[in-house]
């Protein structure tokens, strides 16, 4: 009996009504399950992600939900191996999917190591603050808090795991719940991980739902709090985004459609240099590597006219080493594409293209496979063209095929380079293969405005390199015009897509009171005892250590020169000060910071472990001798730490503001310092 697909939907696993739509492997073309969505009350998915699952993510820190990420990435690695056989019947061997599957899987990691950059808070502080007023008490500042919708992601069929936890990772740590919309036709790969994250109940109720099947009539529900991706065709994606609710309630809409991404050869990477090979082997990859079904792909191989043939001798000599057939089978390096639907769009594709351009590798109708059959399966040959007049002839500009396919094209300088390759009208990357730092200067920056990632490639890199093909969950993944004009992870950059920036006035007593994080000239708070006395969870947000004072020497700075070596002419020699700002010698402004600390620092032994760094130092205003300082110590920010094992201290990060004012009253010096403190111990 053929698999019957469920939902997860409201808490529970359900089929949808009717048959089904049937779905097959891709290696045998054998039916092997039926999805459907229908019947499934999605207005109530959507008030149930609302209502169950963001209230509870909204009320973690971001340290909870990246510490519930960085649990569920574990569980998930521990049973990879059931998705990778899954995997095989989407036509993928063991190197595709482990871009699909631990790929996906590293995302959650990077996202939970993320939380480092956030404060132990629901909510994030986004900057600095603005001044606005002249006596300094009314300022502004930005807040970032967790939108109240859901997060609805339609994804395309060629990655059914990491397209799911390559979003959900980011919505996830910024406290918005999703509903996850797979393609129907790899869908059943999605279930199999989604089943395992249910499972393992890391999730809270209502973080994620899963929708098998169609899903026709999801808009219809969205709300201005809500966010929408959309991952695939430009064509379906601008259909959507022109949906009356995504207008009405002005809901933000996020595609990343695929691209005619291209790699360009610098005309010093002849035959022969490292570059060249290396630009050929990254060309072969992104033809074969998931059957070429890759959003990010190269399509358009743009090379030195010089070069136009032994390129493509090359490449079509790589391309008739690779084995195509059963990814089980020892030896194989190219699967199938996810369906028959998938072979014939290409090959009609290809006729189109065909029009302009000489096939010079591949053959559309004829097939050798290794341990299948190729009128059963989804085979398809690498199939690569040439354009000899990529300014004239527009198809392969203009046109994609979604699978094993990639056509070169010749220019003569570097500036006909990127023209061609902006021809494109927008890409979700591309690559530049060159050892000339120089070229690839004048490229990037010639490309950029087309580009939404550009690789350099080259000899230095190359063992490390992730390549042209691979988006980094910490840079953005998006690009202009064709590549939809959207923006995706991107570390910090992706989190803020679901939340709300949100300015606020006030005092700076009452900002600091709302941000929970201390405002220059808010109220401060004398400490007894000493802030260096306390424990992390005794200090509170403007406690304040008022320092004795110290009157500034010729002798203190003659002494600091000394044990510094620091001899510049503004502290050592009076006599250069002219046409400079100072009015006499000038103490340096790190004996300045380093007698501050001797102010402020409480030697004795206490909860303080230790001070590991310095943030914001400014030295705004010229300390001379006979002037006299002061410092003003104040709890700035707290943020506690988890601990890394049994053996570790409790404790937490406080970020101290050392805020030196001299005789008048005035500010010389501020700077934000980084402490360890310990925990009081459980009784």
């Amino acid at each position: 009996m053929t698999k019957i697909l469920e939902n997860y939907a409201l808490g529970k696993w359900v089929t949808g009504d009717g048959e089904g739509k049937p779905l097959y492997n891709a290696i045998t073309g054998n039916e092997i399950a039926r999805a459907s969505s229908d019947g499934l009350d999605i207005q109530a998915m959507m008030r149930y992600a609302r209502e169950t699952g963001s209230p509870t993510l909204r009320k973690m820190t971001f340290h909870e939900r990246g510490r519930m990420l960085k649990a569920l990435a574990l569980h998930l690695m521990d049973k990879k191996e059931q998705f990778y056989e899954t995997s095989w019947a989407t036509g993928a061997t063991r190197a595709d999917s482990w871009i699909d599957i631990e790929g996906g899987i590293g995302n959650l990691f990077a996202y939970s190591s993320l939380r480092r950059q956030f404060p132990n808070e629901p909510y994030y502080v986004d900057g600095d603050a603005a001044p606005l007023s002249k006596g300094g008490s009314f300022i502004g500042h930005h807040i970032m808090v967790p939108k109240e919708g859901v997060a609805v992601h339609i994804n395309a069929y060629n990655f059914p795991i990491w397209g799911m936890l390559e979003k959900i990772a980011v919505n996830l740590l910024a406290g918005v719940p999703a509903i996850v919309k797979p393609a129907t036709i790899t869908s059943y790969l999605t279930q199999d991980m989604v089943r395992e994250i249910h499972a393992s109940g890391i999730l809270p109720e209502g973080a994620l739902q899963l929708l098998v099947g169609s899903a026709r009539g999801i808009l219809d529900h969205v709300e201005s709090q809500d966010v929408v991706t959309f991952t695939g065709s430009a064509s379906t994606g601008q259909m959507l985004k022109s949906h009356k609710r995504i207008t009405e309630e002005a809901v933000p809409f996020n595609m990343e459609a695929d691209s005619l991404n291209a790699s360009i050869l610098g005309e010093d990477a002849a035959p022969g240099t490292p570059e060249f090979d290396l630009f050929v082997k990254e060309v072969r990859k992104e033809m074969t590597v998931k059957c070429g079904q890759k959003c990010t792909a190269i399509r358009r191989i743009i090379v030195p006219e010089k070069y136009l043939e032994d390129v493509e001798k090359a490449l079509a000599a790589q391309l008739a080493k690779t084995v195509i057939g059963d990814p089980q089978v020892e030896g194989v390096r190219m699967g199938a594409l996810a369906g028959l639907d998938q072979v014939k769009e290409v090959r009609e594709k290809v006729r189109e293209l065909l029009q302009e351009n000489e096939l010079v590798y591949g053959d559309l109708d004829k097939l050798e496979v290794t341990g299948a059959d190729a009128s059963k399966g989804a085979f398809l040959s690498p199939i690569l063209m040439r354009n000899s007049d990529p300014f004239n002839k527009k198809a392969a500009h203009n046109v994609e095929a979604f699978g094993p396919v990639s056509t070169l094209l010749p220019y003569k300088t570097l500036d006909e380079a990127i023209a061609i390759s902006k021809l494109g009208k927008g890409s979700l990357c591309c690559s530049f293969a060159s050892n000339d730092d120089q070229l690839a200067r004048e490229f990037t920056l010639g490309a950029a405005s087309h580009h939404g990632r550009i690789l350099v490639l080259n000899r230095d890199m190359a063992k490390e390199s992730t390549g042209h093909g691979s988006p980094m969950p910490l840079l953005v993944h998006g690009g202009p015009g064709r590549a939809g004009g959207g923006e995706e992870m991107g570390g910090k950059r992706g989190v803020f897509h679901y939340m709300q920036r949100t300015a606020i006035q006030g005092s700076p007593t009452t900002i600091s009171k709302i941000t929970n994080v201390y405002q220059y000239g808010a109220e401060q708070k004398e400490s007894e005892p000493h802030v260096f006395r306390k424990h992390f969870e005794e200090l509170e947000i403007g406690d304040t250590v008022f320092t004795h004072k110290h009157t500034v020497t010729e002798t203190d700075i003659v002494n600091f020169a000394n044990v510094s070596g620091d001899n510049f002419y503004a502290h050592m020699d009076e006599t250069s000060l002219e046409g400079t700002i100072f009015e006499k010698r000038v103490a340096h402004g790190y004996f300045v910071l380093s007698k501050a600390a001797g102010l402020f620092v409480d030697p004795k032994k206490g909860p303080v472990l230790l001070n590991y760094g310095i943030d914001d130092c400014r030295f705004t205003k010229p300390v001379y001798p006979g002037m006299t300082i002061g410092v003003r110590f104040t709890v700035k920010e707290k943020t506690e730490q988890e601990k890394r094992d049994g053996d570790d201290v409790k404790k937490g990060i406080v970020k101290f503001l050392v805020d030196v004012y001299d005789d008048e009253n005035e500010t010389v010096a501020l700077a934000t310092i980084l402490t360890m403190v310990k925990c009081r111990e459980q009784e």
